[in-house]
């Protein structure tokens, strides 16, 4: 008789719960379940797993502490903790920052008036650097393309190193600036409002470099790391073997063909809003 009260009294109380819970109630839980798997999304395959790791055994270990009362260990952990906000910050800045870059993206819209340029640019860049890549990968001529969205790179592009070109995205342009012998062949090209905008870029370095594979040259490292800081399309032609790759949000795509760089560019690359609305509109004639 006891056990069945208490059951009873149980699922009473758990009725009462569920009887007290609102739709906002509902999106608070689901605002939370979202941010933490955004969180976890985020610091997946990177350093900040291994240090969160280290963080859950710190804090075992500060629970452990209590519960025996260890005064020499509970002094030395106080006292850590009233810095460890500040040395999380510190530890997780790289982390921190893309967290706030790709949450501050924001798409905006193309002009209507100007759409239909824009239609045209876009896809005369994307024929001209998917024809460039190719010639690369027959020649086997190392090449790393750099396709700015909404993120702006003025930080790399405002580089002693760099040289503006500003020019059409022409096949043979291309091939010039990668040419082993040219002195912009070592930097990235940067590709501004569907035009060959810079040269002789440096990229930033990846965070995750132990994950990556062995093979993988300085090229596809600065590919992945640019993708990681920014929401930039990079496009990589390796010098060993001249197998094109894609990076896009910190991962990267190997062993592309010059088609299915055509379908890359044309579903990220910026307008691809406009060009879905445009087809919408064929299609609807």
């Amino acid at each position: 008789m006891n056990g069945f009260k208490y059951i009873e009294y149980v699922f009473g109380n758990f009725v009462r719960i569920v009887r007290s819970v609102t739709i906002f109630d509902v999106l608070d839980i689901l605002l939370l379940t979202f941010l933490i798997y955004s969180l976890i999304k985020l610091m997946r395959e990177t350093r900040a797993m291994q240090l969160l790791k280290g963080i859950f055994l710190l804090l075992l270990l500060f629970i452990v502490v209590k519960s025996f009362d260890l005064k020499v260990m509970g002094y030395l952990i106080d006292n850590f903790a009233q810095v460890g906000i500040i040395a999380l910050i510190i530890v997780f800045q790289p982390e921190l920052r893309r967290i706030l870059e790709k949450v501050g993206r924001a798409k905006v819209s193309t002009l209507a008036g100007s759409s239909e340029k824009m239609a045209s640019d876009r896809d005369k860049a994307i024929v001209g650097i998917a024809e460039a890549c190719s010639r690369l990968h027959d020649s086997k001529t190392g090449a790393l393309i750099v396709i700015e969205r909404n993120t702006r790179l003025g930080d790399i592009i405002e580089k002693e190193t760099t040289s503006i070109i500003n020019a059409e995205c022409e096949p043979e342009l291309f091939c010039n600036l990668f040419y082993n012998k040219a002195p912009l062949h070592d930097g990235a090209v940067i590709i501004r409002n569907f035009r060959i905008y810079a040269a002789g870029c440096f990229l930033p370095n990846t965070q995750k470099d132990q994950y990556l594979s062995t093979d993988l040259g300085s090229r596809h490292r600065a590919a992945v790391g640019m993708s990681e800081n920014s929401d930039a399309l990079v496009i990589v032609v390796s010098e060993e073997t001249g197998n094109i790759s894609v990076a896009l949000d910190g991962q990267l795509s190997r062993d592309q063909t010059r088609e299915s760089l055509i379908t890359i560019m044309r579903k990220y690359m910026p307008g691809a809003a406009t060009e879905k609305k445009k087809k919408s509109r064929v299609k609807a004639n």
